[in-house]
């Protein structure tokens, strides 16, 4: 990220190379747009170094992960001709159709309790 700090001291000699005065009001926006920038590439930086350090642990846990497989499973290869394939299709999720009976057994018995109901409150 050190390419950001240098445009930014670019810009900033620029502007010094110009005789951008921070007393004007071009030359204060200029110079608050400045540190938001500068503040921008500190955040950034820290960012990166951040994830360079969980690249790091990642790494680390991978190689503990490597070495508890190794511990679990042995030399135990898994070859091209096993078998282990999972496909969606092979099961069915979809459960909207024992929903459909439900509600069709639960519309019938309801419809067949109001004309009890009925039948009931004309006696």
């Amino acid at each position: 990220m050190e390419f950001l700090y240098e445009k930014i001291s670019y810009l900033r000699g620029l502007a010094d190379g110009l005789g951008v005065k921070d007393d004007t009001k071009e030359g204060k926006l200029f110079f608050a747009l400045m540190e938001v920038i500068e503040e921008i590439a500190d955040s950034i930086n820290d960012l990166a170094e951040e994830q360079d350090e969980l690249n790091e642990y990642v790494d680390l846990l991978d190689e503990d992960l490597s070495v508890v497989e190794e511990e679990l499973f042995g030399d135990t290869e898994l070859s091209e001709d096993d078998d282990y394939d999972y496909d969606d299709d092979d099961y069915d999720f979809d459960f909207d159709d024992e929903d459909d009976e439900y509600d069709a057994e639960f519309d019938d018995e309801l419809d067949d309790d109001q004309q009890t109901g009925s039948a009931e409150m004309e006696d």
